[in-house]
């Protein structure tokens, strides 16, 4: 259980053994890119500290972004990690940005896609293709997302990678475009690459959890249209991204990144409930259909998340019950359109 942020962003970017022996044989330094996002800062620290745990001081770890929330990059310089102030669009300077041997790309628009997909095919197809060149030799994790597949019957367990992608909505279909134009690199110039289809990383300032516990608290009832969904702990996701470096390829290496449970949103409701004292109510119809992936080509790579869906239930109504801070970023994860 969390009691402040400290704690929580201590436990978000631990290091395990394995990353800490990778971090030793990585060849230069590190570049994060769009690092002020959710997971971005964890994961520049436990960059760091997997350097510094193989007596790696000689690696710079540069996080990038244009941090609006300077408090965020003053914690990081505290860390050791070193803020780049920078606006990555069509039109920046990418020559400007670090030389690094790795680069984590986590640089996405997927709200308000609906309404400017312009947009959204700008960040996430036309940028993109723009980094796979300054970084040509590189090796490149990407962050993609599990909403590039279509929604599958529940009883399958989810989409593997062999499935063909299907994406609904120009969200989707923009992420699906960012995947073609970084195999392109690929096929084209040999640059080593690793996407990551994830879907949904948490934490217990945001996150699905987090979104049905907000509605819970507030006495609002719980949609369960939308009757299952994957998540896994963000320390995970963090770890893999940067693991996965080592492991970049060409053609690049795709990944599923979740958890092992489809887990049912009624349960999960439930389960918050209990933990938090309020009753649960519910709206909508349970489809038989939902957004799944199947991670289990992840998991033999890199271990099974090493926090069970149980524990992550505790640690939310925990945070909640406590005071904790909840970020206003809900996930929209009940959304089955592709309209966001």
């Amino acid at each position: 259980m969390f009691t402040d942020e400290t704690a929580l962003e201590t436990a978000l970017s631990a290091p395990s053994a394995a990353l800490v022996a990778e971090a030793a044989q990585w060849p230069g330094d590190l570049v994060v890119l769009g690092a002020g996002g959710k997971m971005g800062p964890t994961l520049c620290r436990m960059a760091r500290r997997a350097a510094d745990e193989a007596g790696r001081s000689d690696l710079r770890v540069h996080a990038v972004s244009r941090w609006s929330d300077a408090a965020v990059a003053d914690r990081l310089r505290a860390a050791g990690v070193d803020p780049v102030v920078a606006d990555l669009t069509l039109d920046a300077d990418l020559t400007a940005l670090p030389e690094a041997a790795n680069v984590v790309f986590m640089v996405g628009a997927k709200f308000g896609s609906a309404a400017a997909p312009h947009h959204a095919w700008a960040v996430n197809a036309a940028l993109p293709a723009l980094i796979a060149r300054r970084y040509a030799d590189s090796a490149i994790t990407a962050f993609s997302t599990g909403n590039v597949y279509p929604l599958v019957p529940v009883a399958t367990g989810g989409c593997t990678e062999d499935d063909a992608p299907d994406p609904v909505g120009e969200y989707a279909m923009a992420c699906l475009g960012r995947e073609r134009v970084l195999e392109h690199a690929a096929d084209t110039r040999g640059t080593r690459i690793a996407v990551l289809r994830l879907n949904y990383a948490v934490e217990p300032r945001y996150g699905v959890l987090a979104d049905i516990a907000r509605a819970l608290t507030a006495g609002a009832p719980v949609d369960v249209t939308t009757s299952h969904v994957n998540v896994v702990w963000q320390r995970y996701a963090n770890e893999v991204a940067l693991r996965a470096l080592t492991r970049a390829s060409s053609p690049p290496l795709i990944l599923n990144l979740t958890g092992p449970e489809t887990a049912s949103t009624r349960r999960i409701a439930l389960g918050l409930a209990e933990r938090l004292g309020v009753a649960a109510e519910f709206t909508g119809m349970e489809a038989p259909s939902a957004l799944l992936n199947d991670a289990g080509r992840c998991h033999a790579l890199f271990g099974y998340p090493d926090v069970a869906l149980g524990t992550l239930l505790d640690w939310q109504a925990g945070w909640i019950a406590a005071g904790g801070t909840l970020w206003d970023k809900p996930t929209k994860f009940q959304r089955r359109d592709g309209r966001f």
